[in-house]
């Protein structure tokens, strides 16, 4: 296959992360070339603070070496700039008189700081804080002069400002605003936040507007527009940054701010795309990393053809990289019509917390002092996840569970949201490789390898694993023996990366087996039909063994059920089978242990016609579903009703007929407190009582469990909601082949409960319910 030519242009992080991704998936797709204006090779820009602050030395921030560009057989130009775009011949130019043809190109020119238009700009001594060069320079001011201002008193001014105190500067911040980092804290916030950078050193002039760089060919000082100056050697502007977006627009590319891509990151030319600082979606352009590393995943998935749901936003959040200084905030941290707060202010220790609420939900938070809760906030954010009373009053954890705080995590829980990696990533990394520093887990994971901001969380993490109360030696379990991921990585990567077939699913998660074995075949099956409505069950045939309806028998036909809800039957119905097994020639019929009737000895060119000849149709047999509903009647001397039992099981037989959930489940019914039968044991069961149905969940007949009362239900709809809703949160969170008694032990029945009482929550998990059952239907006939 001859590989088509994509040229990036840009080697910074949201570029190279698009790299990255689509040499995962198709690494002999593309002959990739990258061009990059800096003469380096991909650096985290993010971290440029800390190497001027003195924490980190500006090797220890590059991305990727010169020998990874060589090993993936990349063409780097480094230090050359493209100038010229022919997007209908499609080839580049650039500034050493390169011309290269693509078939796929990636504009990934980034952001470039802004800088004040003010009359002595372009004096020595005045600089962006950007790239590598202007760290350098920096440091090198600082060995001569003393005197340093920093325009701008947002995130990129004080950390600059803080690298300049280390580096043994006196320094001032300007600002023209009253209070600082007002785009990321309230007042209260960035109040705490002041008085704290003085302590340090710092000092501040807000609500002044730059008028003039004064000096000779240096810089001097700084005069402001109400004439007062400031002396200065050095002048620091961070007031922002511009998309770098010359180089589209002169090419013919729609631009706004930046660079208009849609959800799949594609410009208005066929062909061209833009990620990162230099691309504009939805009217948002972004500049943290999380963002940029997820749209760089949404164009690889798009450019090796992969199905995806495309980019459809993120939510920012902020935190300040100062030492000594814990500052985070995320998403709406005013409040306003309809937003409200819950507030903890400490101001003996210097805690300030803010969480904002919107009907139920939280939008945004600002800490300052602790940030041990970010990284849980910043992923209730993006789940949208209503909160019940109790968990509001869990957001702030005592002081015993914040120092417990990496025990307390489940495995599950995300570390690095820049990287996506859980603390069991962590843990199973520590316990394969031996590692034993922050840095080998940063270099093995990438956890804290980006913005930096969980880099205390892998700290802990570390210390707890290193720690005597470590008990969670976690031996990963992978799904099958086709894979070496867990169940859970394997779903993760299934809905990340919208797999169309089974086979497909094999290829690029590179499965062992690609043939497969009965578990994944099954498990693979089950997990596209959850998470792809229009995915269709290739069966080689409709009706054979591998089909729901079927069951191949050893002399070569087949065995057939029809369907019959609730086990509730009438004379036309039975009349009916009888006739269709009289003209097909059935003469084995037998009652199975569920109380059904079974035709026996089928043959194969019969079955699609005795399909649609039984009345109700055929009961699935093949696949995981809900089995019959069995009903217990009282017997001898009870004459208690029976008919809402029976109109209970009939009904919840036909809402549950052909869904597929991840192992069989078995609903039973008593239809009074008479029945002797323990329906208890059953995944589900509803005894009859005086008030209603009490709702048993999570029993198993094989180990003797009795499930726990879940609900009681006053009336049968209410009966077949609650009993519905909980399969279908059951289907929707439940791994393949875990029984519903073993979900509720491992999601918690507080959980489940919580979930299924909220009105909203049943409205939606009936809908989907109802949805799933129609499409089962539909391709069934």
């Amino acid at each position: 296959m001859t590989k088509q030519k994509l040229i990036v242009i840009g080697n910074g992080m949201a570029g190279m992360r698009c790299v990255e991704e689509i040499l995962i998936h198709s690494p002999d797709c593309f002959d990739i070339t990258v061009f990059g204006s800096e003469p380096h090779v991909n650096y985290n820009r993010i971290l440029l603070s800390t190497v001027l602050q003195g924490s980190t030395k500006l090797e220890d921030i590059n991305i990727h070496s010169f020998a990874w560009y060589n090993e993936n057989n990349i063409t780097l130009f480094k230090g050359e700039s493209v100038t010229h775009i022919d997007t209908k011949r499609k080839i580049i130019k650039t500034d050493k008189n390169r011309e290269t043809m693509y078939d796929k190109l990636i504009i990934a020119t980034g952001s470039s700081p802004y800088m004040l238009p003010v009359k002595g700009a372009e004096k020595e001594g005045v600089l962006g804080f950007r790239t590598i060069e202007d760290c350098r320079k920096m440091i090198e001011i600082s060995k001569r002069y003393k005197k340093a201002a920093v325009i701008g008193g947002g995130l990129l001014g004080l950390e600059a400002a803080r690298g300049l105190l280390n580096l043994g500067m006196d320094v001032q911040v300007i600002h023209h605003s009253g209070f600082l980092m007002e785009r990321q804290l309230d007042r209260a916030a960035s109040a705490m936040l002041r008085e704290e950078l003085e302590k340090q050193g710092m000092s501040f002039l807000l609500n002044k507007h730059t008028d003039e760089i004064i000096g000779e060919n240096r810089v001097e000082g700084v005069r402001f527009n109400d004439n007062s100056k400031i002396a200065a050697d050095l002048v620091v502007m961070a007031t922002g940054v511009r998309p770098n977006v010359n180089l589209a627009k002169k090419s013919g590319i729609a631009t706004n701010r930046a660079i208009i891509v849609n959800d799949y990151l594609e410009t208005s030319i066929p062909d061209i795309y833009a990620v990162g600082e230099c691309a504009e979606h939805r009217g948002m352009t972004y500049g943290l990393v999380a963002p940029l590393y997820e749209q760089g995943k949404v164009l690889a998935r798009h450019l090796c053809q992969m199905k995806n749901e495309g980019y459809g936003g993120s939510v920012l959040s902020t935190q300040l990289k100062i030492s000594g200084i814990d500052v985070y905030s995320v998403g709406e941290f005013k409040e306003n019509q309809g937003a409200k707060a819950i507030t903890i202010s400490n101001m003996l220790d210097g805690i300030y917390k803010k969480v904002v609420f919107r009907e139920g939900r939280i939008v945004g938070a600002v800490l300052f002092g602790d940030t041990s809760e970010a990284i849980k906030l910043s992923q209730m954010i993006s789940e949208k996840k209503d909160l019940s009373q109790a968990e509001k009053v869990q957001l702030f954890p005592s002081q015993y569970e914040k120092e417990n705080a990496a025990a307390s995590m489940s495995v599950t829980d995300m570390v690095c949201n820049c990287n996506g990696v859980t603390k069991g990533g962590i843990i199973e990394a520590v316990q394969k490789h031996d590692l034993t520093t922050v840095d080998e887990i940063k270099n093995c994971t990438k956890a804290s390898g980006s913005c930096g901001g969980c880099k205390p969380l892998v700290t802990d993490l570390l210390t707890y694993i290193q720690s005597d109360e470590f008990d969670e030696n976690i031996e990963q379990k992978t799904f099958c023996a086709c894979t070496h991921l867990s169940e859970d990585e394997l779903v993760r990567e299934m809905q990340q990366y919208q797999f169309e077939t089974v086979q497909q699913v094999r290829e690029m998660l590179k499965f062992k087996d690609m043939k497969g074995c009965s578990l994944c075949e099954g498990g693979l099956h089950y997990y596209l039909n959850m998470m792809n409505p229009h995915y269709e069950n290739n069966r080689h045939s409709l009706f054979t063994t591998e089909n729901e309806q079927a069951v191949l028998l050893h002399d070569g036909t087949y065995a057939v059920v029809p369907q019959i809800h609730g086990g509730l039957t009438n004379v036309q119905e039975l009349r009916n089978i009888a006739n269709v097994a009289e003209r097909y020639n059935i003469s084995n019929i037998r009652l199975t242990s569920d109380q059904r009737i079974q035709l026996i000895g089928v043959k194969k060119e019969y079955l699609s016609l005795i399909s649609e000849e039984i009345d109700r149709g055929l009961q699935q047999l093949y696949e995981r579903t809900v089995k019959n509903v069995s009903v217990y009647i009282g017997k001898g001397t009870c004459i208690c009703q029976y008919e809402p039992a029976l109109a209970l099981s009939n009904e919840l037989d036909k809402q549950l007929e052909y869904v597929k959930t991840p192992c069989d489940i078995k609903i039973s019914i008593a239809s009074c407190f008479h029945i002797t039968e323990d329906v208890t044991t059953s995944d589900i069961g509803l005894r009859r009582i005086d008030r209603g149905w009490e709702i048993y969940a999570g029993g198993s007949s094989t180990e003797a469990r009795s499930g726990e009362l879940f609900y009681v239900a006053e009336t049968n709809e209410e009966a077949i909601e609650i009993s519905c809703s909980l399969i279908q949160y059951y289907r929707e969170t439940g791994n393949y082949l875990e029984a519903v008694g073993s979900w509720i032990e491992r999601v918690g029945i507080v959980h489940v409960r919580e979930v299924l009482f909220e009105a909203d929550n049943r409205e939606y998990l009936m809908k989907q319910l109802s949805s799933e059952r129609s499409r089962a239907i539909t391709y069934l006939l």
